[in-house]
C-alpha cells in the first residue's frame, strides 16, 4: 500500500557544459548543476528534494556521463521522468538516461571507477573558437614522452603530490587503472582518458598539467616519480585548466556506465 511519504529512486545519468556553473555541488548565490536539477525536480514533485551525485566536479570542468540518483514520490512513478525533466533543464544540462534503482542504490557510494577525458590543442598558431570552452592549448608536445611516464604512473598509490587543498579525504591512496591517449576530435587534438577507482580534488588536472612539462621536455619521467614519492604538492607542476575536463562515465559494475 502507498502511503503519502513513499519514495521511489531514481538514477541517471546526466551530461552537462561546465562552463557557466560554480561546479556540481550546492553554493549560495551560484549556479550549479546540482542546484539546476533540484529546482527542476522540485517543480515536477511538489517538494524540495536533494541530488546525490556520483561526484563534484569544479567550476568550468564538463560532464558526459555524471551519474545522480533522487527519490521522488511513489504517486509520481509514472511521470514520464526524462522527458519532463529535460524540459524545465537550462540547456547546458540534460538527462540521457533514467531508471528507477533499488532504494539501497548510491550514485557515489556504490561507484567502482569513474573515467574522466582531457582534451589538448596542440596547433599554436590558431584555436578553431568552437573548441575553446573544451581544450587546453598547450602547442607541440613529445606525445610518446608523456605516455611514457604515464605508464610509470598506473597503480595503487598515495597520490597526495597531486591533491589539491579542499574536500578532506580519509586516505589520499587511489588505484588508476588506466592513463592512455587517443587522437581527438580534430588532428590538431589528443584526449586523454584516466580511469580510477576514485580521484582527490583535482587529481587529474594535477596530473595533466605534469605530463604536459613531461611532454614539454621540462620533466623527466624519473622526476615525475620522485614528485610523487615525495608527496608534497608544491613540488608538483601547476593544475591544468578546469575546461579541457569532461566526467565521461561512472561504471558500477553492471554495464550502466556507457552514455550513448
Amino acid at each position: 500500500m502507498t502511503t503519502p511519504d513513499s519514495s521511489i529512486r531514481l538514477k541517471f545519468q546526466v551530461a552537462y557544459v561546465g562552463t557557466d556553473f560554480h561546479g556540481w555541488q550546492l553554493q549560495n548565490g551560484a549556479r550549479t548543476v546540482q542546484g539546476c536539477l533540484e529546482k527542476a525536480l522540485e517543480q515536477l514533485t511538489g517538494r524540495s528534494v536533494r541530488v546525490h551525485g556520483a561526484g563534484r566536479t569544479d567550476a568550468g570542468v564538463h560532464a558526459l556521463g555524471q551519474v545522480a540518483h533522487v527519490d521522488v514520490p511513489t504517486a509520481r512513478r509514472d511521470l514520464p521522468w526524462q522527458r519532463a525533466m529535460n524540459a524545465l533543464l537550462p540547456p547546458d544540462v540534460t538527462i540521457v538516461r533514467l531508471e528507477q534503482v533499488s532504494e539501497t542504490f548510491h550514485a557515489r557510494f556504490d561507484a567502482i571507477q569513474k573515467t574522466y577525458s582531457y582534451t589538448l590543442w596542440h596547433e599554436p598558431r590558431w584555436l578553431l573558437p568552437q573548441r575553446g570552452a573544451y581544450v587546453w592549448r598547450v602547442g607541440e608536445l613529445s606525445l610518446e614522452a608523456m605516455k611514457q611516464a604515464a605508464r610509470k604512473l598506473i597503480g595503487c598509490r598515495d597520490w597526495s603530490a597531486f591533491q589539491n587543498q579542499g574536500t578532506p579525504v580519509r586516505s589520499p591512496v587511489r588505484t588508476v587503472g588506466d592513463i592512455h591517449c587517443k587522437a581527438g576530435t580534430y588532428p590538431q587534438e589528443s584526449v586523454w582518458l584516466f580511469t580510477a577507482d576514485g580521484f582527490l580534488k583535482q587529481m587529474v588536472r594535477n596530473l595533466m598539467g605534469c605530463l604536459v612539462m613531461v611532454g614539454k621536455g621540462r620533466l623527466s619521467t624519473d622526476q615525475v616519480l620522485t614528485i610523487l614519492e615525495q608527496g608534497r604538492r608544491e613540488t608538483a607542476p601547476a593544475t591544468a585548466p578546469a575546461r579541457g575536463l569532461c566526467l565521461e562515465r561512472v561504471d558500477y559494475g553492471d554495464g550502466s556506465g556507457e552514455v550513448f
